[in-house]
């Protein structure tokens, strides 16, 4: 009898280390846990489509820094062209607006503008009388226009000296139109129409300025996400959130402008909230100096992306980063730090990307030995596994994915049956190579429930979610839902729970424990009774 018990104790111990053994699980998240997460996207790093309120009352709120607009001739109908997308003339000698026609924004006030053209330049004129040309390499007094504009998107362009630019019959502008141009068609009259636009964090600053901009943004950090929000995705058996950040939060009380402070008070709270309900923490660096992918998200004032450019904006980063990472490394609810997220693959290469993320690194290691640090795919035309080549870090590192089915021409078409075929296919092809590549962990650290599928029903995105939870629950970190909240409803990871079109299930990782303690046990049982 002694014999049998001593036996099925073995036994048990034995399958109790397989218990634990098989799986891996990210030190920190209770319960021997993956990462089960939402992005608290829109809240501390401003995106315009998240929220398109903030930007209401900005006056003349469409003619923002970066917008994208074509200029055409109402007597010559014709479009304005910098010759060569800038660094030569000017004319107005083009039937169809293309990319040499195509003009960025930046805003001095909500009448006083800058041109900035594809390859960099900004539209000049020396004075009255002179042709404009597109040669300068920064913009100055020489380079600034004051707008006047009617409701027909209608406008007129003048120089400080109120001197009014024209379209010459030669087909060149010149700062010479005589006396004040009405709206009728003459050659000071020009058609404007809007391309595309951004509405990040430079945008609202910059549009509102700085006082009324600082009321906007200490009202929608207050309310945006409380701690009920914490509560919510408690409740849900959600462990983790990830944080979008600023690199200006680095000097929040007195950030260089036009960016305004405040979202440290407010990182703060997130993080006493998190505590409170043992949630983890993880801070992504979401917005670089310079733009490390031109969107709006990254704080760009035109699109450029001049992050890899420049050594002062390398260094302003991991700056950042030892700030975030001095002042949270202690805190019981830091999970870990993503040093950068989606440089783009098309501007920022792996010769510039992967010593900024081997000194991120290190940085991070300075102040804590356990924090996770994660390292962003380059987001365009590159492999993940190139990071997984790179040797980074040797404890606790992490390769976030970000995956939509969106964004690209290739989803447009699809019906729902063959996104989730590409789902199986690709996604849970490549997590499954990742986690076996014996290097970072892997996180998909940006997902949604939507797609371009037109008049998808309730069952179809339960389908798509279902999937999609199914095949990032293997990633070997964990997942992170993009976004808590936001204006377009399948993009709501509240609104979606609420109304049932997205269906949490429970965590993987206990789900299959306990799922192996039963088979072990019962393999336990029937070994003891063997003997």
């Amino acid at each position: 009898m002694e014999l049998l018990f001593s036996k099925w104790v073995s036994a048990f111990l034995l399958c109790c280390w397989l218990i634990f053994s098989v799986g891996h699980s990210v030190e920190g998240i209770h319960g021997n846990a993956r990462v089960r997460a939402v992005n608290l996207g829109g809240w501390l790093v401003v995106e315009g489509w998240i929220k398109p309120s903030l930007f209401d009352d900005i006056p003349n709120g469409d003619m923002l820094d970066g917008t994208q607009v074509q200029l055409k001739s109402v007597t010559l109908q014709k479009y304005i062209s910098a010759q060569n997308g800038g660094g030569m003339n000017v004319s107005v000698d083009r039937d169809n607006p293309l990319e040499w026609e195509t003009f960025k924004l930046w805003r001095i006030s909500e009448s006083v503008f800058q041109f900035r053209t594809s390859e960099g330049q900004f539209l000049t004129c020396s004075g009255d009388g002179d042709s404009v040309t597109a040669t300068a390499e920064s913009p100055s007094d020489s380079e600034t226009f004051y707008l006047e504009r009617n409701f027909n998107n209608r406008i007129h362009i003048k120089l400080k000296s109120g001197t009014y630019i024209q379209a010459s019959n030669d087909n060149v502008l010149t700062a010479d139109f005589p006396g004040t141009p009405g709206w009728d068609d003459n050659p000071a009259t020009f058609e404007m129409t809007f391309v595309a636009k951004l509405q990040g964090d430079y945008q609202l600053a910059n549009g509102y300025g700085h006082n009324k901009a600082k009321d906007v943004l200490k009202k929608h950090r207050n309310s945006f996400i409380t701690v009920d929000d914490f509560d919510f995705l408690y409740r849900h058996g959600i462990n983790t959130v990830r944080i979008p950040v600023g690199w200006w939060i680095a000097s929040d009380s007195n950030p260089p402008a036009p960016f305004i402070g405040g979202s440290l008070e407010s990182l703060d709270n997130a993080f006493s909230w998190a505590q409170a309900y043992n949630i983890k923490c993880i801070i992504d660096l979401h917005a670089a100096p310079g733009s490390q992918n031109g969107m709006e998200h990254s704080a760009s004032r035109d699109g450029t992306v001049n992050w890899q450019t420049s050594p002062e904006h390398i260094s302003q980063t991991l700056d950042a980063i030892e700030f975030l990472a001095s002042r949270y490394a202690v805190h019981p609810a830091l999970l870990g730090i993503e040093l950068l997220n989606e440089p783009s693959a098309a501007d920022v290469s792996l010769d510039i990307l992967v010593p900024f993320y081997k000194q991120g690194y290190q940085i991070v290691r300075k102040y804590s030995s356990t924090a996770y640090v994660i390292f962003c795919q380059r987001i365009g035309n590159a492999d993940p596994f190139e990071l997984y080549q790179a040797n980074i870090g040797s404890s606790n590192t992490v390769v976030d994915l970000h995956y939509y089915n969106l964004f690209d021409r290739y989803f447009d078409k699809l019906t729902s049956s063959e996104n989730i075929q590409f789902l199986y296919k690709n996604r849970q092809s490549q997590i499954q190579a990742l986690n076996s590549a014996n290097g970072p962990l892997v996180f998909v650290g940006e997902w949604v429930n939507e797609w371009n599928v037109t008049n998808g029903s309730l069952a179809d995105y339960q389908d798509f979610g279902r999937v999609q939870l199914d095949i990032y629950n293997a990633a070997s970190f964990g997942w992170s839902y993009w976004t808590l909240k936001c204006e377009k409803k399948h993009w709501d990871f509240e609104w979606s729970i609420r109304n049932n079109y997205l269906q949490l299930q429970p965590g993987t990782s206990s789900r299959n424990m306990i799922s192996r303690v039963v088979l072990l046990l019962e393999l336990a049982c029937i070994l003891s009774f063997m003997h």
